[in-house]
Order: C-alpha cells, then structure tokens, then sequence
C-alpha cells in the first residue's frame, strides 16, 4: 500500500451498499452527504440553445417588470418561473424534466414528487447577490427526516469554478435540525465546481450558499426545486402554461393533479380524474 493511499479492505462489517451505475453512485453520495453532481447529456448546440434562451428571456423579463422594480424588492439577479414565459417553454420545460435528472428524483424521493419552482439565477461579478447566503431550499425548518422531502437541482448554464463563486456546500447538513457554527463552517464548507450542461443535486435540507464571484463575467443557472406533493407550488405552472403538448407523465410532474380545489365540485372532478 503506498503512502496516503485510501483503505481498500474492511473487517467486521456485514452490510454494505452496492453500486452498479453511475445513477446508484449519485443516489448514495446525495443520501450521505447531501450533494452530488449529475450530466444533464446536453451537447454544446444543445447548451448553446440554453444560454441564448436564457438571456432572451432575462432580457424580455427586466422589460416585462422594469429593472428599477426588480433591483428595489432585490430580484433583479432573479428570472421567476422561466417556462412559464412566453417562447421559452420548450427549452425551460425540457430542463425541468431532463431525463438522467428523473432517473435520480425517482430513487432519493419516495412515491410521487411535482416540480415546485424553477427560477433563473444569475451570479452577478464582483458583487453580492441574494443567494449568496447560507440556506436551507425550505428556508426557516430545523428539522430532518429520514427521506428527502425535496430535492434541489440546480442547473449550470455556464462553468461553475472556484473563481465564479460556485456553490458553496455544508457536507451532511441535512442530517441535523440546527445550523451549524460558525467556527464548523470554516472547517467544514466545501465548493462544488461543475462543467456547464450538469445538475448540481442537494437535498433540499442541506445547508448551502453562492459564492462571491471573482471574474468580470456573470454565472448563470436554472434552479428547480422538486418535492413531495404537500407543498404548494412558488408559482402555479399549470395556470400559466400551455399543457396541449405535454404528456401525462410530464403534467403529473409540472403538478397539474396536485392544484388547490378551489370548490368541492371541483374536488369531486379532479377526483374523477384521477380514476380514469
């Protein structure tokens, strides 16, 4: 065994996990220490599509709101719900249902789970953003469960590096209900960099933050927050999106069998529904 070299072999053990894809790798990593990286399978034509769509829709979105709005409620590094816009439903709704994603949501959520939120987020350079500060994606719980209520994946429009500020992870912080101190931090926070074209997948209850971006140029993402249906979406995405080309799956997904009755005739149909 050559120096520093990791361990191999085990004695007194009678029970270990078995992985066999690199999907069951992903499951495990994201199950112990709450994160991992996953190839969204984009090729760069493919990402080149995603990139101008981004900015086609960001700039649409400052015009549609004003940028004096967005900077004063501090959204303007933000895009809300961008499949919903207009134009971008193609590319945005593809991401949200980008199948190596599916493969992973399946295994670490149990039973049935709906897209909550999809928001563009732009990291801004040499300056602070509103995700650049520890969080939970439930912010404001101190509690854990033995399976992901939600699961985030956070999708990188461009190259996630050290210098851009990639994102920040506290490893196993969804295992425990407080946040941890600040002497912990230091010790313990890692950066997660991640090529252009990958989910970066976090439990939702793991402790995680933007980094401070050190280049002339902006970082983008799409992030997508993906639950169990017991939570009501950010923003409704069966109300604002055409459904006429989306399959049964995929409208399960965007949430449309888990919207609020707004009556109980209404909650008699969706019922109904469900049955046939």
């Amino acid at each position: 065994m050559t120096v520093n070299s990791i361990p191999s072999g085990s004695y007194g053990v009678w029970q270990q996990c078995q992985v066999e894809s690199v999907i069951d790798e992903v499951v495990e990593q994201v199950t112990r220490v709450g994160y991992a990286v996953v190839d969204g399978g984009y090729s760069s034509s493919e990402l080149k599509d995603i990139s101008d769509e981004f900015n086609r829709i960001r700039k649409r979105y400052i015009s549609m709101y004003g940028e004096q709005l967005l900077r004063d409620i501090n959204e303007y590094h933000t895009i809300r719900s961008p499949l919903t816009h207009n134009g971008g439903v193609d590319v945005f709704i593809g991401l949200a249902l980008n199948e190596n994603l599916l493969l992973v949501l399946r295994r670490l959520i149990s039973g049935k789970f709906v897209l909550n939120q999809q928001n563009g987020v732009i990291n801004p350079p040499l300056e602070t953003y509103n995700q650049g500060a520890w969080h939970r994606d439930l912010p404001y719980q101190h509690f854990v469960s033995t399976k992901p209520l939600a699961i985030n994946a956070l999708f990188c429009v461009d190259d996630f590096t050290f210098e851009n500020g990639a994102t920040f992870v506290l490893p196993a912080s969804h295992l425990s209900e407080p946040f941890p101190s600040l002497n912990y931090i230091q010790r313990n926070a890692i950066q997660v960099e991640a090529k252009a074209g990958s989910f970066i997948v976090l439990d939702c209850m793991l402790f995680h933050s933007g980094g401070f971006n050190k280049t002339n140029y902006e970082r983008r993402a799409v992030n997508h927050l993906y639950n169990i249906p017991f939570f009501k979406q950010q923003i409704s995405i069966p109300n604002n999106i055409n459904d006429n080309t989306l399959s049964q799956e995929a409208k399960e997904i965007l949430g449309y069998d888990c919207m609020e009755a707004s009556s109980v005739g209404q909650y008699f149909a969706m019922r109904k529904n469900k049955y046939y």
